[in-house]
């Protein structure tokens, strides 16, 4: 569980360098000095943090736990084992025990088989959309603080790019 967290949180982390227009630009339109942009991005920063719900500056947290691992279908192995004894049953009260567990054995490890692999697409499946909806939440949160980032400064006559 904690080997998911972590690759969704590098994912994420991924994903923010790979946006480098999640950088705002600012520019002061009306001659502010360098002295005072600075006071108004940080007062800006506070304010669209706590509009926001979002902090640029922490660290990317996942909104969910991951989803959780079905309990493990008996695999080929398993399940041959189980048919080759149900076959050697049928085998045994038709007179050929030992082609009824040939059958039975390799038909259970067929299912068993098949069954095993449903079973790890399901969970590749999940891992795969909560990744993805992770990932939606995060850019979700920073367009949020963003906008409100930007409103801040351009209400205090800044251009914003």
């Amino acid at each position: 569980m904690k080997y998911s967290r972590i690759a969704v949180i590098a994912g994420i982390a991924l994903f923010i360098a790979g946006t480098a227009s999640a950088d705002l630009i600012v520019y002061p339109a009306k001659g502010q000095s360098q002295e005072q942009t600075e006071k108004d991005k940080f007062e800006c920063y506070n304010w669209a943090k706590n509009d926001s719900g979002f902090d640029p500056m922490a660290a990317p947290r996942t909104q969910s736990a991951p989803p959780a691992r079905e309990k493990q279908v008996a695999g080929a192995g398993g399940t041959a084992v189980a048919g080759a004894a149900g076959g050697a049953l049928v085998g045994a009260l038709t007179g050929n025990t030992k082609r009824g567990a040939l059958i039975g054995g390799g038909s259970g490890a067929l299912i068993g088989g098949m069954r095993r692999n449903d079973q790890k697409q399901r969970e590749t499946h999940a891992q795969q959309s909560w990744e993805q909806q992770e990932t939606a939440n995060y850019a979700q949160g920073r367009n949020n603080y963003n906008r409100a980032y930007s409103a801040c400064l351009e209400g205090r006559g800044y251009s914003v790019k």
